[in-house]
């Protein structure tokens, strides 16, 4: 029988993969959210630009093929669903994302399906830093042709 920590802590994983499945939809669309028109780029606002520190709670590849990464980030205010960009981009820069990783997160608070997001700008994780979008929102991964910067 399991006990009431551990089905609390159940609760608490589908709903995080709830939010980050919903949120999934946000930012995907032609090349993976990619271009200038995808609906990522169109709510990323630089006036709600702000840094936050925590630690994954959950991981997600959501979109077409599993395209973008997702994840839920656990803060001393809360949990929030942070939308980063195409995996194969992450991947290509060498920045890997787990479950337990202390990251600090700039991006865009938005909110969608009536709960708080971000929309990120950049990542750090330890020594590496990676640039997802420029000021404006713009993907890095989005240069001429499709190439990434």
């Amino acid at each position: 029988m399991k006990t009431t920590v551990e089905l609390a802590m159940k609760l608490a994983r589908i709903s995080a993969s709830f939010v980050v499945l919903s949120f999934g939809a946000l930012a995907q669309g032609g090349a993976g959210g990619a271009g200038p028109g995808a609906q990522g780029a169109r709510l990323f606002d630089p006036t709600t630009v702000a840094t936050f520190k925590g630690e994954v709670a959950a991981v997600a590849q959501m979109g077409p093929a599993g395209m973008g990464l997702h994840l839920q980030l656990k803060t001393a205010d809360g949990t929030m669903a942070v939308h980063l960009g195409p995996a194969w981009y992450l991947q290509a820069k060498g920045v890997a994302v787990a479950v337990g990783d202390a990251v600090e997160i700039v991006g865009s608070r938005i909110t969608f399906d009536g709960q708080p997001a971000l929309i990120a700008q950049s990542i750090v994780k330890g020594s590496q830093t990676l640039a997802l979008r420029d000021a404006q929102g713009f993907p890095m991964w989005a240069g001429r042709g499709g190439r990434a910067r």
